[in-house]
């Protein structure tokens, strides 16, 4: 694990997160199977929602960096938000492999050219997402420490 924090800065994680969230969003309302983008359905938007709550919370940890007192409830919060989220993105990222492994069994019928490099790009971007957040939770809990529940009313 400490590998990993050695390899994946706190900057990078901050780097990484803040250029594969806008791609995902993007990537939210592609359809692998018609090679067309859907922005009428309510799928993509929650699923976009969520990404920018994600940059919210990476926000917060920028200011709780800066001012360590003053922001600690709200990122404590948002933190607690996050593992809920994470959650969805590994719901995501299994949605994902199984549309991917279902190009076997639909083999006979025309699937787009797009189909697997777009959809191992989209499965790489939520996987390396799912890896850097992670790393963010490590080194929050490194770098800022443990949130006191005494001073929760200050």
């Amino acid at each position: 694990m400490k590998h990993l924090l050695q390899v994946i800065t706190w900057k990078k994680c901050f780097i990484l997160s803040l250029s594969i969230l806008p791609l995902l969003i993007i990537f939210s309302f592609y359809g692998l199977y018609t090679n067309k983008f859907y922005f009428l359905k309510i799928d993509n938007y929650i699923f976009s929602f969520l990404m920018i709550v994600h940059a919210w919370f990476l926000n917060a940890l920028y200011q709780l960096e800066k001012e360590p007192h003053i922001h600690m409830n709200s990122t404590r919060n948002l933190e607690y938000t996050m593992y809920a989220i994470f959650l969805v993105y590994l719901f995501k990222i299994s949605e994902t492999f199984f549309i991917l492994l279902s190009y076997f069994d639909y083999s006979d019928l025309v699937l787009p050219q797009t189909f697997l490099p777009i959809g191992l790009v989209i499965f790489g971007l939520q996987f390396l997402l799912l890896l850097v957040t992670f790393t963010t939770f490590k080194h929050r809990r490194e770098r800022i420490g443990p949130y006191r529940f005494d001073k929760v009313h200050e």
